[in-house]
C-alpha cells in the first residue's frame, strides 16, 4: 500500500513539508470565541492566484502550529476551504486541500462511532474525547476548480469531519457537554503560553 496520498491519489514519495509551505507566510490563528469561527463560511467562487496564495499561507501556518488540518476561518478568512497533512490509523499520510467541502452523510447502520481524543489549533493546548464516525467522505474541489472526492478512515476521518465542521461554523467544543467544554477551556488557559512559545520557536525553525 502507498505510504502517501496526495489529494486522494497515491504518490511514490512526498517531502516532509508540502511545497506550498515554502511559498507561504505565517498567519495568526483565530481562537475560540472569535466570531469568524462560529458562523458558516462563504463558498469560494473565485479560483486563481489569491486562493493559491491563501492555501500556501495555510499550509505553513498549520505546520508552525503542529496541526494535522487547518480551515480558512482559523486564519480569519471567511471561506469554505481547508488544508490537511494527516496520518490515518495505518500510518498512511494524507496531504492536500479541499475547497467548498461537503461531508457525505453516512448510513447510521453501517457506521462505527469512535470516541477518541481530539484537539484544535483554535483551542490551544486542550484535548478532549469526541465521538466521530471511523470513516468520512468529503466532496469538493481543488484550487483549480476540479472536482475532488477524499475518503478517510480512523484518525484521518476525524480530521476531515473536524475541518468540515469548521467551515460550517462549528468547533469541536460544540460537540461536548457543558462540563466537558469547561474542562477544555481550563486546559487551554493552563497550556496556552506553552503552546504559543512552541509555535514561536517553530516559526523561526521553518522560516529561517
Amino acid at each position: 500500500m502507498p505510504s502517501v496520498f496526495l489529494q486522494g491519489r497515491p504518490v511514490e514519495s512526498y517531502p516532509p513539508l508540502a511545497p506550498e509551505a515554502r511559498r507561504g507566510a505565517v498567519r495568526r490563528i483565530t481562537e475560540v470565541g472569535e466570531r469568524v469561527l462560529h458562523k458558516p463560511c462563504r463558498d469560494v467562487t473565485e479560483f486563481g492566484p489569491d486562493l493559491a496564495a491563501l492555501l500556501d499561507d495555510m499550509f505553513l501556518t498549520m505546520y508552525v502550529a503542529e496541526g494535522a488540518g487547518l480551515a480558512a476561518n482559523q486564519v480569519g478568512v471567511d471561506l469554505r476551504l481547508f488544508v490537511y497533512d494527516c496520518p490515518d490509523d495505518d500510518g498512511v499520510r494524507h496531504v492536500g486541500h479541499v475547497v467548498n467541502p461537503v461531508l457525505d452523510p453516512l448510513d447510521p447502520a453501517g457506521r462505527r462511532l469512535v470516541d477518541d481524543s481530539e484537539g484544535c489549533l483554535s483551542v490551544p493546548g486542550a484535548t478532549m474525547a469526541v465521538p466521530r464516525p471511523d470513516r468520512a467522505v468529503v466532496r469538493g474541489y481543488d484550487k483549480d476548480g476540479a472536482p475532488l472526492v477524499i475518503e478517510g478512515t480512523g484518525y484521518f476521518a476525524r480530521c476531515l469531519a473536524h475541518e468540515t465542521d469548521h467551515v460550517n461554523g462549528q468547533v469541536y467544543l460544540d460537540r461536548l457537554s457543558a462540563r466537558e467544554r469547561k474542562e477544555a477551556l481550563r486546559q487551554a488557559a493552563d497550556r496556552r503560553d506553552e503552546v504559543f512559545a512552541r509555535r514561536a520557536a517553530n516559526v523561526e525553525a521553518l522560516t529561517a
